[in-house]
Parts: C-alpha cells; sequence; structure tokens
C-alpha cells in the first residue's frame, strides 16, 4: 500500500507517545546536530507539531535516479505498474537515461513523480514516525501529484495515468509554439509586470499576435520563472539591466509551462480527472494555484486543471505551510525526490524552517553514512 491510509497510525497516527515519541526525539536530536545548530534539541515536540513532506517537479530529474531505491519492495512494484500504464520502461529509462530522453516532458513528470513517491516509501521504511506524523504536504507542478497520492486523495496507478495523460498534452502544447521559460534572480526594485508588458509589445512589433510572457513561477523573494514566447524571453535576456534583473538563465524545457500556451492540455487532462476517484485527503495538501488547502474532491479536479495555465505560487505556499506564532516550534520537512531545489527554495523563503530541513536521496543508497 503505498497512500498514506494503507499506513499504520494513518491517519493522523499518533506517534507523539509510545515508541514513535522516542524516535521523534532521536530524530530531533538528529536533525539539530546534522544542521550545526548550537541550541540543545528541545527534549519533545509539542504535540501540535507534525512533519511536512514537499515533492519536486520537472527539472530536478537525473539519471541514476530510483537506484538506491530498489531494495524496498514495493518500489519495484511502482514500476512493474509504470511500465504498464506507460506502455514503456521507464525503470530503464531512470537507471541508464540517455538524458535528453529522460528530460522530454512526457517522460520526466511520470518519472519525477514516480521517484517522488519510491523517495516516500524508503522514508517510511527508515523512519516511520516521521510517515505517521505528516500533517502537510505541498508538491510543485507535477509534484502535487504525487502529495494527493501521499495524502491518499489519488490512488497511485490512477494518478500515474493522469500524469501520463498531463505530459503528453503539456509536451504537445509546448511543440506547437516556440516558447520557454527564463529563470531571473531579481532586485527590490524589479517591476515583472512592466518587464512582460514591454516584451509582449516588442512580440506585437514582430507580428506575432496575441503573445505571451508572463510570471510563471513564483519561488523566493527577487526570484521568479517568467514564461512565454521565446522572443519575449530574449528581449528579456537582452534588457535584463534595465528591469534589474541581476541573473537570467533560460530553463531546460520546451514549453512555457504555467501559462495560457497550455490551454490545449486541460482538456484532455479534465477529460481523465472527471474519470478517476478522488477523495479527501487525510491530511493538509497545499494548491499551486491559489497556496489554499484542498478542501473536498471536486475542488482538487478543478484546481489540477486550472494549475496548467496557472502560475505556480510557491513562495506563496511556503508562508502559508510554515506561517506560525512567535515562539511555536518549526516543523520536520523532508524533500522526497529527486534534487534538493525546494530546499534551496525553502532556505530563500525562511531560514528557520530550512533549518530543520532533510533531503531523502534517491540515486545511490547512502545507508553507510547514517550509521
Amino acid at each position: 500500500g503505498l497512500t498514506r491510509a494503507a499506513l499504520p497510525g494513518a491517519p493522523g497516527g499518533g506517534g507523539s507517545s509510545g515508541p514513535g515519541g522516542v524516535r521523534a526525539v532521536n530524530l530531533a536530536e538528529l536533525l539539530q546536530s546534522s544542521v550545526g545548530d548550537e541550541e540543545p534539541a528541545p527534549a519533545r515536540r509539542p504535540p501540535q507539531e507534525g512533519t511536512v513532506l514537499l515533492f519536486p517537479g520537472q527539472g530536478s530529474q537525473f539519471v541514476g535516479m530510483g537506484r538506491g531505491l530498489l531494495r524496498y519492495p514495493n518500489v519495484r512494484d511502482m514500476f512493474r505498474v509504470a511500465e504498464k500504464v506507460l506502455g514503456y520502461d521507464l525503470l530503464s529509462l531512470c537507471l541508464r537515461g540517455p538524458q535528453a530522453e529522460l528530460d522530454r516532458t512526457l517522460h520526466c513528470q511520470p518519472a519525477v513523480f514516480l521517484a517522488s513517491l519510491a523517495a516516500v516509501e524508503k522514508l517510511h521504511h527508515q523512519q516511520p514516525s516521521v510517515i505517521e506524523n505528516c500533517v502537510a504536504a505541498a508538491g510543485f507542478s507535477v509534484g502535487e501529484f504525487a502529495a494527493l497520492v501521499f495524502a491518499g486523495a489519488l490512488d497511485y496507478t490512477e494518478a500515474l495515468y493522469a500524469v501520463k495523460v498531463r505530459a503528453e498534452a503539456m509536451q504537445k502544447a509546448s511543440e506547437a509554439v516556440p516558447s520557454g521559460m527564463l529563470s531571473v534572480i531579481g532586485r527590490r526594485e524589479s517591476n515583472y509586470n512592466f518587464a512582460c508588458l514591454e516584451a509582449r509589445e516588442h512580440c506585437k512589433s514582430l507580428g506575432i499576435e496575441n503573445p505571451v510572457c508572463e510570471v510563471s513561477n513564483y519561488l523566493f523573494p527577487d526570484s521568479r520563472v517568467i514564461a512565454g514566447h521565446l522572443q519575449a524571453l530574449e528581449f528579456l535576456q537582452e534588457n535584463s539591466r534595465k528591469y534589474y534583473f541581476k541573473r537570467t538563465k533560460m530553463l531546460p524545457v520546451s514549453g512555457a509551462f504555467h501559462t495560457r500556451l497550455m490551454e490545449p492540455a486541460t482538456e484532455p487532462l479534465a477529460e481523465v480527472l472527471k474519470s478517476i476517484k478522488i477523495q479527501k485527503p487525510f491530511i493538509c495538501v497545499y494548491s499551486n494555484v491559489d497556496s489554499k488547502k484542498y478542501v473536498h474532491s471536486k475542488h482538487i479536479q478543478r484546481l489540477l486543471v486550472k494549475q496548467l495555465v496557472s502560475p505556480v505560487k510557491w513562495e506563496q505556499t511556503m508562508h502559508a505551510v510554515y506561517e506560525r506564532q512567535q515562539g511555536v516550534e518549526f516543523p520536520y520537512t523532508y524533500e522526497v525526490g529527486p534534487g534538493k531545489q525546494l530546499g534551496a527554495i525553502l532556505r530563500n523563503c525562511n531560514l528557520k524552517a530550512w533549518k530543520l530541513y532533510k533531503h531523502i536521496d534517491v540515486s545511490e543508497d547512502e545507508e553507510a553514512e547514517e550509521m
């Protein structure tokens, strides 16, 4: 069983007493020492505190991911199911590449989705209390599907099928128009909306009708991803000083995700989401669209479609997840899946929360260094 529903003590397993509690204390000390914090670890987590899981998105994939996870029995089953659902050998693609094939939208979304849930299996195996005490989850773009499977809202196989349809539709939409995504590190005085407006005007002067250029990801203060027509992004790179951009970098994706250029992908995804069973999540899962918690199944169905053409409000989501009153402890946060991007973003959004962050690796097993 992969969903939280099947895990011992779920939902809201009371791991605070008994062995779970002891485990949590050791974990607290372990994490405290690993981040080199001077303060002694608290003897006990306050009962209202649980753990938070973050699920990465497209762009975090690499050849070799999943290798360290194959000794957890469920993970092999997950790959077997994936081969049936997808019609190709995802395991071989994850382990051996080639990177160019793994990087294609239609392959990398299912790959990141599966690798993230496989990392949850590893975490459950190594530190069951982390899973039992989980109170919230969030996923970046496709990561949201993995977060919803973890939270018991979606069935693994059905969600994987939805991700397959989504990835194929996004790949197709991105091939229709020469477009892309530009990562921007700005300054306090950067005006992203004005920059996008001028880039669209530039496109119109080139004869492009209805040009698209808008913020598609809010990552952390002074960091955005802008997506749209390639000519608009080139214009922004050439004029970056005018807009007080410190650094710009084209992302290795073939389309303008999370803008209206993804409109053609919404229909296929909406259709598949109507056909699968969606339940209310056991724990809080935050939506990329409005950075609020999902309330019910219809809400999930609607926002997962809207997410394709709306900016990912990750910075706002991090504020929502970690917002707390003065003196209330931060939860332990685990990034489950390939890469440490969400950890890097968390560090820039909330340094105190980041001090209790840990990454669950999906490549080689790092048992040796944990001993």
